[in-house]
């Protein structure tokens, strides 16, 4: 490969790594927002009619890993 061509492919990794950094910052936040509110909610208290998407947010949060769980919790707490 020629220098310009492995300047035009890193610059291009480097954009797609930036993409995709962008892109995980938005999903943790909105697992995070999940998270905060699987905490807060009363499952009790929900209408039949959203319970199945409820325990469905609930095991889809819960089976994050700790680590990401984390991040996704600094996430929300940093944007507000």
């Amino acid at each position: 490969m020629t220098m310009a061509g492995e300047n035009t492919g890193s610059f291009m990794l480097g954009k797609e790594i930036d993409l995709l950094m962008t892109e995980r910052a938005g999903l943790l936040r909105v697992a995070g927002a999940a998270a905060q509110f699987v905490a807060l909610m009363e499952s009790q208290k929900l209408p039949a009619s959203v319970a199945t998407e409820a325990e469905l947010l609930a095991e889809s949060v819960n089976a994050l890993p700790e680590d990401t769980l984390r991040d996704a919790l600094a996430a929300i707490t940093r944007s507000r």
